[in-house]
């Protein structure tokens, strides 16, 4: 792994050099970093080089000319590296939990993980990019600072601004002048560089309730000189030039989680904006109301106790007295109208609240709890009526994996990280699969289809009802 991380070679690659550097790192890695502390790094990779020639390890010409060798590390291939760092967290937290942390951080374990790289990337930008677009629809919050150009030091209180930076690829920057068709900026390196008025017509001013304020036509509209901002570099397109564009940090967050609905594999998950900015884990971690996206719930619950997708339920208003001194409950549609009777199948494919709460009371509210359960999505659901238009909290995960179920055909499966473990002798210590295959010791494997074996799901919901 160091050898990778380092010099972006196999072990087997390196030269004597740079595996006496590696030799060195144990003792205390921040002193010895290649860049920061170059010359203690060379002086202790020397130390090393030394020890061996004394040793006999190695010729003491040999050590002399490693010793007159350069350390120049290398940054990994771009491609070796897979950006999830919610998931891998998770599993973390998972293998501290099942093995602890003396064999999670000691053990040499080698983790296969149920990620799938590709998905992940689609997953993080799909996640970023539509956060960022809701962060933009409620406009533009202003500058992280402001620096007065004037100040004889402005440049220094600029770099010496602890402001946080995401690991996306956008960068700190300054505003220094402005003219009625872009903003110039200085960049945190000391690079210039210009923000045209076309990047930046999206940060109209933050009004109250969710309103925006004119239309962008003048960068002084959104920037003052002295601004600290963050800034992306962006191409040239049909409707702006090259340039910088103007960014700022989603107010809000989110988590999106894809998973194998036959195997409970999770193939992405993505726990927030960026794991640089906030660990905190949206996807497994943080418990919000599902809403109308915990009504199929209500449905399957009805047609495993005799509906059908004909039977008729009435579309109209519905009341309930909370008791004294708490008003009236009066759910509406989100049309806020009233269709009348209408068939199951209808209430479901629009999403009616009014009809989805009459169908939990005929059912009754302990069922639509039993069925939250069965799936995972909560393991004590309150006995009341607004919980069937999902007022009761769950994670993304746990709802991902319930609607899973209704894909599978109703059986259980659980979300699983991890596929197989193995020690550092390559002894497997844990295999998520625990069907067993007893016929496969006696098979010559030559390319032939894998044996079928037996699904050992619980079938947890009636597979005409899923």
């Amino acid at each position: 792994a160091a050898a990778l991380n380092y010099f972006n070679k196999s072990l087997n690659e390196l030269s004597l050099a740079e595996t006496a550097y590696l030799a060195a790192l144990p003792k205390a890695p921040n002193n010895y970093h290649p860049v920061r502390k170059y010359e203690a790094a060379v002086a202790r990779r020397d130390w090393v080089l030394a020890q061996m020639a004394e040793n006999g390890n190695v010729s003491r010409q040999e050590a002399e000319i490693a010793m007159l060798t350069p350390l120049r590390t290398a940054q990994r291939d771009k491609e070796d590296f897979v950006e999830a760092a919610y998931f891998t967290e998770e599993v973390r937290r998972w293998l501290f939990d099942k093995f602890g942390e003396t064999e999670l951080y000691r053990g040499g374990l080698s983790v296969r993980t149920t990620l799938n790289p590709t998905l992940q990337r689609y997953a993080d930008k799909a996640l970023r990019d539509g956060l960022i677009a809701y962060d933009r629809r409620h406009g533009w919050r202003g500058a992280m600072a402001n620096i007065d150009p004037s100040e004889a030091d402005w440049l220094a209180s600029f770099r010496a601004l602890k402001l946080p930076l995401p690991s996306v690829p956008w960068r700190l920057a300054i505003v220094q002048g402005i003219t009625p068709r872009a903003a110039q900026i200085m960049l945190d390196h000391g690079e210039l560089g210009e923000l045209p008025l076309a990047r930046l017509s999206w940060a109209r001013e933050t009004l109250e309730e969710q309103k925006r304020g004119k239309k962008i036509t003048h960068p002084a509209q959104v920037l003052t000189v002295g601004d600290v901002i963050y800034v992306e570099a962006a191409v040239e397109s049909e409707d702006a030039p090259a340039g910088f564009a103007l960014r700022q940090i989603p107010d809000v967050s989110g988590a999106l989680v894809a998973l194998d609905p036959h195997t409970g594999r999770v193939l992405a998950l993505s726990g927030g904006f960026d794991f640089a900015l906030s660990q905190f884990n949206r996807a497994t971690q943080a418990y919000r109301q599902p809403g109308s996206a915990f009504k199929p719930f209500v449905y399957l619950a009805a047609l495993d106790n005799g509906f059908t997708p004909a039977s008729v339920v009435l579309d109209a208003p519905y009341v309930i007295d909370q008791g004294e001194g708490l008003g009236k409950w009066k759910p509406e549609n989100y049309s806020q109208k009233f269709h009348g009777p209408s068939t199951l199948r209808l209430g479901l494919e629009k999403s009616r609240n009014l009809m989805t709460v009459r169908i939990a009371q005929q059912l009754g509210m302990d069922t639509i709890a039993r069925y939250a359960k069965r799936f995972n999505v909560n393991d004590n659901l309150p006995l009341m009526p607004s919980m069937a238009l999902g007022a009761g909290e769950t994670t993304v995960l746990r709802l991902t994996t319930a609607y899973a179920m209704l894909v599978n055909g109703g059986r259980y499966i659980e979300p699983a990280f991890v596929e197989r473990i193995q020690d550092r002798h390559g002894l497997t210590v844990y295999t998520r699969d625990q069907r067993q295959c007893r016929a496969c010791a006696n098979i010559e494997w030559d390319g032939q289809s894998p044996l079928l074996l037996p699904d050992m799901r619980e079938q947890v919901v009636d597979p005409l009802s899923a």
